[in-house]
């Protein structure tokens, strides 16, 4: 009995590994053989733009700041204590050419005309004395004389010197009644305070400034152009001996004001006389004719002294342009074209202009030809791609 226990232990372990072998034997030997498959990888998903030809008008931004086209210090001419001032003459005011905007106390010139002409009459008075003398002194020369009558002798230097005398005391009237009109400060031209330095009962001197004035027929700005830009628009240009008889370009000014954005029409109607060595920009002046008036646009606000505003410049138009998105021109400078088979082309085309957005094209592309503006890392001439859907027009430049 012992030697059977001993010889089942034994053995049931061999037969338990002999059958596993033989199951896992079958196992392989039942299984079917596998296919490998190569993984497809799909081509990239792009998005086009078909090419459409258009006339578009260049714009040329910049920016600037309202100043007047003329600023003048308000100076008297005359020295005196101030005696009534204008209700116009207060910073922002408004007045016309010829209005009297401070009085000074003319007493003294007042005086100074009564004192003149007084002069003018005793002047006046010995001129006519010395010509009676004169014309006497000639006709007892004709009786009695004998030979020519010496100048002393028919009174002329006497008669010189009274019609000098006359001329000055005519001059010295004519100078006081100058300063007395020079009492009252008129206004040289239609224009806007934007500054007062008196007012009543103080003492002004002569050519001391009472006030800061400027015009307001019309404003100006400044618009600094850089080189790139100036092939896009034509700027009046002045040569020696000739002016330039066409106006410029339209420019439209923007500004916001009070929360809201506004415009106003003007011109460019110079560009000034040197270009700016520390920057190399180019300015252009735009002007803008009656900026204080009211205007057609309802709510709109003056287009006050000071303002900072955006400019618009209207330039050249170009002819049959094609007009794309910025990310369809890839690093080389080319743009990429999907070909009716769906596979991308590398083109070179002419780029007249670029802006943030979009570009311009001149030559290169035909319409309806479709070009990627998608962004690809990796691409290859004959590269397969499939197409998403067309992309949205460029911003207008």
């Amino acid at each position: 009995m012992k030697t059977f226990v001993l010889i089942l232990k034994i053995v049931l372990p061999l037969l338990i590994v002999a059958a596993a072998i033989y199951g896992a034997m079958a196992m392989i030997a039942a299984k079917s053989e596998v296919k490998t498959k190569k993984p497809e990888v799909p081509p990239p998903q792009v998005r086009v733009q078909e090419v459409s030809f258009e006339d578009r008008l260049f714009t040329v931004h910049s920016q600037g700041t309202v100043s007047p086209r003329t600023e003048s210090q308000l100076v008297p001419e005359t020295s005196g204590r101030v005696e009534s001032i204008a209700d116009s003459f207060v910073p922002g005011g408004f007045f016309e050419a010829g209005d009297v905007l401070l009085e000074i106390d003319a007493l003294d010139y007042t005086q100074a005309v009564v004192q003149a002409s007084a002069e003018v009459a005793r002047m006046g008075l010995l001129l006519a004395r010395e010509e009676a003398e004169a014309e006497v002194a000639r006709k007892e020369w004709d009786e009695l004389g004998k030979g020519p009558a010496t100048p002393l002798t028919l009174r002329e230097p006497q008669l010189a010197d009274a019609r000098a005398s006359l001329a000055a005391a005519e001059a010295a009237l004519e100078r006081a009644e100058r300063d007395l009109s020079r009492t009252k400060v008129r206004a040289p031209f239609a224009g806007r305070v934007r500054q007062k330095n008196v007012d009543v009962g103080q003492f002004v001197v002569r050519g001391n400034p009472v006030g800061l004035v400027y015009a307001v027929d019309y404003v100006e700005i400044r618009l600094p152009l850089a080189d790139d830009d100036l092939a896009f628009v034509d700027l009046p240009l002045d040569y020696r001996g000739e002016t330039s008889g066409s106006p410029g370009p339209r420019v439209t000014l923007r500004a916001e004001f009070a929360g809201k954005d506004h415009a106003w029409e003007g011109r460019i109607v110079r560009t000034e006389g040197e270009i700016d060595a520390m920057s190399r920009l180019v300015h252009a002046v735009a002007r803008v004719t009656d900026p204080y008036g009211r205007g057609e646009v309802a709510g709109r606000p003056p287009l006050a002294v000071g303002l900072y505003v955006r400019a618009e410049i209207d330039g050249r138009r170009a002819r049959d342009v094609a007009v794309l998105p910025r990310a369809a021109l890839r690093a080389s400078g080319r743009i990429l074209v999907v070909d009716e088979k769906n596979c991308l082309r590398f083109r070179e085309i002419t780029v007249l202009r670029k802006t943030r957005d979009s570009i311009i094209v001149g030559g290169g592309l035909a319409k309806g030809e479709r070009v990627c503006v998608s962004p690809l890392e990796a691409v290859t001439e004959g590269m397969k791609v499939r197409v998403a859907r067309s992309a949205t027009e460029g911003e207008e430049l």
